[in-house]
């Protein structure tokens, strides 16, 4: 079978924002409360309160984003909601009115596309909220109610708020707050259907699927998928699967996956002992126990056996997110943990995105600490910083980071050495012109030494049928020898990392 996803995604870097904590616009004209009882945006944030963001704010940073290197934001949700996240949907239909409401997510999504920068959406269509206008009338009608049959409910009386009581109805988790969606109707099927189709119309790029494995109802996401693309064959759709994703992965449903299969095992790698339990919630993502470079190898050289390559290629890859620690804060505040993950994230194949003030090393415990206000730029971690944009850079400048084949050349101890190789495709101009294309190679290698002691690593590259020698260093403090035609010396400090090519 065929397989077809987003070519753009290939090339992308993802920024996520969880809009309430990113940015606050600085027109005051254009704020629904300039006068709210806001959170103080640097202080702890807490479970219910808001700070004040919004997507005013989103476009006054774009600068920035395009400065970086961003070429693509995921969204965490932005629909009208009663909840500083905004997973509690009340109408799907309308921007939440904190955040600027429809007209500024419409300016945003043209200001953003003016600089080639795509938006993706947060889709929750498992559940929606007690405010949700058909649930609502649930409650107020009871069995009278015309949506009854929208709801998966028990028995009347239905309890939303008293704890004391049985719900009566099945929530998301248990959670009350989050009454689930009865998917098996037609009428429920159609609307979410409908949804999705209005915001691709309005020009969104893709929508990442909030736990989407918990809609068992057979052929939902075939048909979430048939209906989007029909209309943009090039929207994104990505789903929340944090273990194996084979069932949703086969080419019928979703391009690809957050994928803390990558996340745990680089973390466990890069940070080792550093690594603070008491930050680790989640049993599917696992930064533990410490690895050595033949374990860590083996496990990316399972993931990348796991799905076809060109589910590999639209992967949405990630060291941290709004559902978990901050890695900074997981790293035991370790900065060249933090320094090594990135350089492992911007070199994987797949999409890596970039959870917001992770590039600045804004630390966050578990949540909410982990959803706090972007930090004034005096308060930035300019060396994690500029270990982003650089690598950023190298991303974008190189095909072979984007698309090219993965090989593990060298894994011991604490030492681990890959290649990315890709052909270099003629440019536009040229395959245009009547003149012979030349097709030559781009061919990376990525290092890193992850242990306390500076280590040299006699690398043998014979293998590799490598078109040309590495011979510049565009990344990192090591230093190469070549001793041979494919003998390579590489000396790498303690706790460091390098990118080579041919320049």
């Amino acid at each position: 079978m065929h397989i077809h996803t987003p070519d753009w995604v290939k090339h992308a870097v993802f920024y996520q924002i969880f809009p309430d904590r990113f940015a606050h616009s600085q027109t005051p004209h254009k704020r629904l409360l300039e006068g709210a009882r806001w959170e103080d945006w640097h202080a702890m944030p807490t479970l219910q309160g808001y700070k004040g963001g919004d997507l005013w704010g989103v476009i006054e940073k774009l600068d920035y984003l395009q400065d970086l290197g961003i070429t693509a934001i995921y969204f965490t949700p932005i629909f009208q909601s009663a909840s500083n996240h905004r997973y509690h949907t009340h109408d799907y239909y309308q921007v939440d009115p904190l955040l600027g409401g429809n007209a500024a997510f419409q300016a945003l999504l043209d200001e953003a596309h003016r600089r080639k920068i795509k938006v993706v959406l947060d889709g929750v269509f498992n559940h929606s909220s007690r405010g949700f206008f058909f649930f609502h009338d649930v409650l107020e009608n009871g069995s009278h109610s015309p949506w009854v049959d929208w709801f998966r409910i028990h028995e009347f009386p239905v309890n939303p708020y008293n704890g004391d009581y049985p719900a009566n109805y099945e929530g998301w988790a248990d959670n009350r707050a989050l009454p689930v969606f009865n998917h098996d109707n037609p009428e429920v099927r159609e609307y979410i259907m409908e949804i999705a189709e209005h915001w691709i119309k309005l020009g969104i790029d893709g929508w990442r699927l909030d736990v989407p494995f918990e809609v068992k109802t057979p052929g939902f996401w075939q048909e979430f998928r048939d209906r989007v693309k029909a209309i943009n064959p090039d929207a994104y759709i990505v789903g929340e699967v944090w273990h194996d994703s084979r069932p949703w992965l086969d080419g019928t449903q979703f391009d690809g996956v957050m994928n803390y299969l990558f996340t745990g095992p680089t973390i466990a790698f890069a940070a080792g002992d550093r690594v603070v339990m008491e930050q680790v919630q989640s049993r599917d993502y696992q930064p533990y126990p410490p690895l050595f470079a033949p374990e860590y190898a083996d496990k990316m050289q399972a993931l990348l056996n796991l799905y076809p390559w060109e589910i590999q290629l639209t992967q949405l890859n990630l060291l941290a997110s709004h559902d978990t620690a901050r890695l900074m804060t997981i790293a035991g505040s370790d900065r060249a943990s933090v320094q090594l993950s990135t350089l492992l994230l911007l070199t994987f194949p797949g999409a890596p995105s970039i959870y917001y003030g992770d590039e600045v090393g804004l630390p966050g415990a578990i949540d909410p600490d982990s959803r706090r206000g972007f930090p004034l730029e005096a308060n930035w971690d300019t060396e994690i910083y500029e270990c982003h944009r650089q690598l950023i850079a190298l991303r974008h400048a190189h095909p072979a980071l984007q698309t090219g084949e993965y090989k593990v050349i060298y894994a011991q101890g604490t030492t681990y050495v890959f290649a990315r190789l890709a052909q270099r495709q003629p440019s536009k101009e040229l395959a245009q012109s009547n003149a012979e294309p030349s097709i030559g190679s781009d061919e990376v290698i990525v290092a890193l030494n992850v242990g306390t002691s500076k280590v040299n690593a006699q690398i043998d590259l014979s293998n590799l049928g490598l078109m040309s020698k590495p011979n510049k260093i565009l990344y990192g403090s090591a230093s190469m020898e070549w001793a041979e035609e494919a003998q390579l010396t590489l000396r790498l400090p303690a706790r460091s990392g390098c990118i080579l090519a041919q320049v």
